[in-house]
């Protein structure tokens, strides 16, 4: 039987602060410039697209920062998640190690991305804006904003990237169901879209150009602003819920981690988990290592360049410090929807820059017979993303049993598979292939990386 540790839902054990990794950074990061200027980018000229509250949060370095009432009023459905001791997959694997997993998938978008939607749709709220524009992947991160949006009265756009817009229409109906819009990207309502048809009509689109499309809906007028579901630092910060509930989690369970793991795509489910420990490894020591897990097909952290760069493909967003395989590449049309993204957080690039983050790459039949083994075992058929993370975990369990070594491993299960069973079914039926990046495209895209003096 799996061991569940998990504290009740009550005021006393959920987390009444976010943990900032501005804090305890050894190295500052390097600043947020303007596109057109290319001088550090100003508060005000941030809030064109998002509300104060949120700009705030992106630039302050405070270690905590409290967690509204009314946002944790919301968090209490289904906070603190519940974290798993995984025996029966420890059996399987016949591997003294001992894994633990942080489920997110208990939220009622079914991933963790409700963790920042609820925060900054509450922010735009209280700010009087009526609407939010946003992009998404696989459609987590936009079904999440739906759900955010009912709760407060707020109208979402949701750009969805065309191959997971075909690939996955549940995730489509999930948030019109909740009233949001949801349009295919590149579609025609933007100028940034139309340009990317014009050039490439069969475009499949990226995160890249979903983003272009929703900054550009947002700049447009007053009563909107812009959301986005990971990569920037208030939306790491929000997601650091999870792991502060771990910590207290894995205290109960006697337990410490050798090994924090997490899948990547724009960085923001992995550094929820990871940086309430990163950053007590950095005021206190210690030795623990930090997993970052990325598609093979998207290798950012791996094989990217630590660059200036722009968040989309039209030049609209501001530019950060990052790993990045360049604005204009578009990934191919892998399973892992919500990893298809050319760049990563800054703050996770910068710790991984620094050496404290592992990076390492897989390709998508690994993951998924890794996913398959998991719900077998465990019972929970994780979402393509999250078989990254438990692809790793394996690997490391098998590891401990060849060496003997019995050691702790915490992974993130960012969400469950339940929209993307078709992607299994592909999977079982040998459809599914490993998907090779064009490295002429990378390269292409990486020579057009801005000049930043």
């Amino acid at each position: 039987m799996s061991d569940t540790v998990k504290y009740l839902l009550d005021e006393e054990h959920l987390p009444k602060h976010w943990y900032n990794i501005n804090a305890d950074l050894p190295v500052p990061l390097d600043p947020v410039l303007h596109p057109g200027t290319q001088q550090p980018i100003t508060a005000d000229e941030l809030g064109v697209i998002f509300p104060r509250a949120v700009i705030e949060q992106e630039m302050s370095t405070e270690r905590e920062i409290d967690i509204p009432a009314p946002v944790r009023e919301v968090y209490r459905q289904w906070r603190p998640s519940p974290l798993f001791r995984a025996r029966r997959l420890e059996k399987a694997l016949n591997t003294p190690a001992k894994i633990y997993y942080k489920y997110e998938g208990v939220s009622p978008a079914g991933s963790h991305k409700p963790n920042t939607a609820i925060p900054q749709a509450f922010y735009n709220k209280i700010e009087g804006v009526k609407r939010i524009a946003t992009e998404t992947g696989a459609g987590q991160w936009g079904s999440s904003l739906a759900l955010a949006g009912s709760f407060f009265g707020l109208e979402i756009i949701v750009y969805m990237v065309k191959v997971s817009y075909n690939q996955k229409p549940y995730r489509r109906a999930f948030m019109e169901t909740f009233g949001a819009q949801c349009i295919a990207s590149p579609s025609t309502t933007t100028a940034s879209g139309r340009a990317v048809l014009a050039e490439h009509p069969d475009s499949t689109g990226s995160l890249g150009i979903a983003i272009s499309e929703a900054v550009e809906v947002a700049a447009q007028r007053d009563d909107t602003k812009y959301a986005l579901g990971s990569v920037l630092n208030h939306v790491l910060l929000h997601q650091t819920v999870a792991g502060i509930e771990a910590m207290q989690q894995m205290d109960m369970a006697g337990a410490h981690p050798d090994m924090v793991i997490g899948c990547t795509g724009g960085g923001s489910n992995f550094a929820g988990l990871a940086f309430p420990y990163l950053g007590k490894q950095l005021r206190e020591g210690g030795n623990m290592q930090f997993i970052a897990v990325e598609p093979s097909a998207c290798p950012t952290l791996t094989k990217g360049q630590f660059a200036y760069d722009f968040g989309d493909t039209a030049h609209l967003t501001p530019l950060c410090k990052m790993f990045t395989l360049g604005s204009s590449f578009v990934p191919p049309g892998f399973h892992a929807g919500g990893l298809r993204y050319h760049g990563m957080a800054p703050q996770v690039s910068h710790l991984a820059k620094l050496g404290y983050i592992s990076p390492r790459s897989y390709n998508q039949l690994e993951c998924f017979a890794a996913g398959i083994q998991f719900a077998k075992a465990e019972g929970i058929v994780p979402a393509p993303e999250s078989n990254h993370a438990v692809r790793a975990a394996i690997d490391e369990a098998i590891k401990c049993r060849e060496t003997g070594e019995a050691k702790t491993i915490l992974f993130m299960l960012s969400g469950h598979g339940d929209f993307d069973m078709q992607a299994y079914t592909d999977y079982l039926a040998g459809k599914l292939k490993d998907l090779v990046y064009d490295e002429s495209e990378v390269a292409m895209a990486l020579a057009g990386l801005p000049v930043v003096g």
